[in-house]
């Protein structure tokens, strides 16, 4: 009996070469457009970097901004590398998020050593089980996640909607916003009075672990061998339907741990439009640090940087924030290139 043989990896060169190509690209397309539209590029660029590290009080920023990215970005790749291509993480964050909120200002009696890891293991959960249906509908009847994924997203935000705009609305509110959670619900901040808090060091620390379980442990090799090659892994004993799921509940979990980190660190509350596209930027983050775990840490804080310091730029000059938002959205671009001519590849070696 043949099997297919599983693809080598790339050398240190090419995959260094497949992360920066993108970033030179999508810089050097701005840059275009920063020139015709009359801009010095070189100028832009060196406001960009001292506006997101120039000092403490704005590399805290830049950190802030990237911490729920590090998350996403963690969730998504976690499918990935099991061969799945989930797109709901933006809907575990709303509803992972809304579960939060409602913990912290709900039960306002517990004390904070209670309340706080309590409120954070609800958006957990509820972004994991946020994933059950579409994992078991693609490990049982192979039915496209990218689809039902999708269509979550949608479901979520619009649930959410209908929450903070009905019965968990804040008492004589004139937002879409629940009450505000408990102080003793709040994540701690680690540079006052910035916004940078401990999710910063939850983000980082699950970084590690991931790290550690996909080089030492069994079941990271497993889900490794099951997304490079689902024939061969089952060939090889690997149940890949139960791997599926497993992978896709933990990957909501982490999705929903975003909301939570977001609503307890930066927001205090669950507000309409909770998520500035969280989730999908994840997705972009996953791509460019090509599933490891140094590369998202990375990934997210140069998207962080791009989003801490294009809110300001405007004040020091007259480049339109929307400069920033294709600067962002031409990496995303690039990087999904980059992502498609790899697995297209590894699909011809197999």
């Amino acid at each position: 009996m043949s099997t297919a043989a599983v693809p080598m990896p790339a050398s240190r060169f090419e995959a260094a070469a497949m992360v920066i190509a993108p970033l030179v690209l999508a810089f050097a397309g701005a840059a275009l457009l920063l020139a015709i539209s009359g801009h010095n590029p070189f100028e832009v660029y060196q406001l960009l970097v001292v506006e997101s590290f120039g000092g403490t009080r704005r590399i805290a920023a830049t950190l802030a901004a990237a911490t729920p990215l590090m998350l996403t970005g963690l969730a998504t790749a976690i499918a990935f590398r099991a061969g799945v291509f989930n797109v709901g993480v933006e809907g575990c964050v709303y509803v992972g998020g809304l579960a939060t909120a409602y913990v912290g200002f709900t039960y306002v009696g517990l004390p904070g050593p209670i309340l706080l890891p309590l409120a954070l293991i609800s958006g957990l959960v509820v972004g994991s089980l946020w994933m059950l249906i579409p994992g078991v509908l693609k490990a049982k009847l192979n039915v496209d996640e990218v689809v039902t994924t999708l269509m979550l997203n949608f479901i979520a935000i619009s649930l959410t909607a209908y929450l903070v705009n009905g019965p968990l609305l804040a008492p004589g509110s004139a937002n879409s916003a629940t009450p505000v959670v408990d102080a003793a619900a709040r994540l701690p901040r680690l540079l006052p009075p910035s916004t940078l808090n401990a999710g910063f060091l939850i983000a980082v620390a699950l970084l590690v672990l991931y790290w550690l379980w996909g080089q030492r442990t069994a079941l990271g090799f497993e889900t490794r061998l099951a997304g490079l090659n689902a024939r061969f892994a089952t060939a090889s004993g690997i149940n890949v339907p139960s791997l599926i799921i497993k992978m896709m509940l933990l990957s909501g979990a982490i999705g929903g741990l975003a909301g939570a980190v977001h609503a307890l660190g930066n927001v205090g509350r669950f507000v309409s439009g909770f998520s500035p596209g969280y989730g999908f930027t994840g997705i972009a983050v996953a791509l460019l640090g090509r599933g490891s775990a140094l590369g998202i840490f990375l990934a997210a804080i140069l998207f962080g940087a791009l989003s801490a310091s294009g809110a300001t730029i405007q004040l020091f000059s007259d480049v339109p924030i929307e400069i920033v938002n294709i600067l962002q959205g031409m990496v995303m671009v690039f990087a999904v290139a980059r992502f498609g001519w790899t697995f297209g590849k590894k699909r011809r070696a197999a």
